[in-house]
């Protein structure tokens, strides 16, 4: 519900007075960038798919590999976020059809031209998906800290090559986090349903 409560806010501060701000905030950033980068930022926004797929995908190969149902669960925990938040982001898109700012203010520089909607960033949604479902299964510092630079610079880079609002960034940071938790939730919800039934079934 806090995460449905967040991505509303952004909705409402995106399409009324939070517009000026976020196109103030976009152009600091973007105007004042190393233009030298561009490559390197579109380098970093691009693997952003790759990471959302591989962790899933690694996680699972190596519990089924090693034969160790902890980590094929935490695989699949990741593997039910990765796919929710693609999800969730698509219909975002669609539903509020929100243009890139380099459309709505030709002072932007942008390094390509995306034809889909602005809000939410869908890369920062992924990165930060694959990022908190890591951090969750294995809850150290070493994995934490990497984990939560790289998503941050995914989040940056939508900004340094001015193909989204601060916003669009915000949102797909609540969606990729919120779908990694929910997504450990549910899967706990139905691993104690499954036990639940086991016992019953068991006992008569």
């Amino acid at each position: 519900m806090k995460i449905l409560k967040a991505i509303f806010f952004l909705l409402v501060f995106q399409q009324g007075f939070g517009q000026n701000f976020d196109f103030r905030a976009l152009r600091k950033i973007n105007l004042n960038r190393m233009a030298s980068y561009d490559p390197q930022m579109q380098f970093l926004t691009n693997t952003s798919d790759f990471v959302a797929m591989g962790t899933p995908l690694t996680l699972l190969a190596v519990g089924y590999l090693k034969k160790d149902a902890s980590i094929k669960k935490e695989g699949y925990n990741a593997a039910v976020a990765t796919f929710g938040t693609y999800g969730v982001a698509y219909i975002l898109k669609k539903a509020v059809n929100r243009p890139r700012p380099y459309v709505t203010y030709p002072v932007i520089q942008n390094y390509e031209v995306v034809t889909d909607g602005s809000f939410p960033s869908g890369s920062t949604a992924l990165a930060f998906s694959a990022a908190t479902s890591l951090s969750l299964s294995y809850p150290k510092w070493y994995v934490i800290a990497p984990s939560a630079i790289y998503a941050s610079g995914i989040a940056y880079s939508r900004l340094h090559l001015g193909a989204h609002y601060p916003s669009d960034v915000l949102a797909g940071a609540v969606i990729g986090a919120g779908s990694a938790y929910l997504s450990r939730q549910l899967n706990r919800l139905l691993v104690n349903e499954y036990r639940k039934r086991k016992v019953n079934t068991t006992t008569f």
